[in-house]
């Protein structure tokens, strides 16, 4: 796993050098951006199947399409972990699961109560009634 983010760094590395050769002092062109988007969901792509299962993997693509920021948001922590270490070899559903459960309980929203207060907000059809 190290060899490949060692590869994908140098791989980098070496096209920020050639466009800073250029003398393109107007930024990177629109398929310089996407080419650079592109590579970075690859990278991304690649550290996640190297660290999850693919029971693991199917579980990340259904959070994804349910919740697309909580599953950025797992992404990223995966990603983190893998690069400091704390991933030792791939995580299954159960392991991936547990952690899905850990962030739940780190970021769980807390419930909000509403009281309606019925004798202010209630109108008094008797009231009305006695009028006519």
């Amino acid at each position: 796993m190290g060899d490949d983010l060692d590869d994908i760094r140098a791989q980098r590395m070496q096209q920020m050098q050639n466009r800073g050769g250029g003398g393109n002092s107007a930024g990177p062109s629109d398929a310089e951006r996407k080419q650079a988007v592109e590579q970075q969901e690859k990278m991304k792509d690649t550290i996640l199947s190297q660290v999850l299962a693919q029971d693991a993997m199917a579980r990340l693509s259904t959070l994804r399409a349910a919740k697309p920021e909580r599953a950025a948001q797992v992404e990223g922590m995966l990603i983190n972990m893998a690069r400091s270490g704390r991933i030792s070899s791939k995580m299954n559903d159960e392991q991936f699961r547990g952690l899905l459960d850990q962030i739940s309980g780190q970021t769980q929203k807390k419930t909000t109560t509403v009281k309606f207060d019925r004798r202010r907000a209630a109108l008094d059809s008797d009231d009305e009634e006695d009028e006519d």
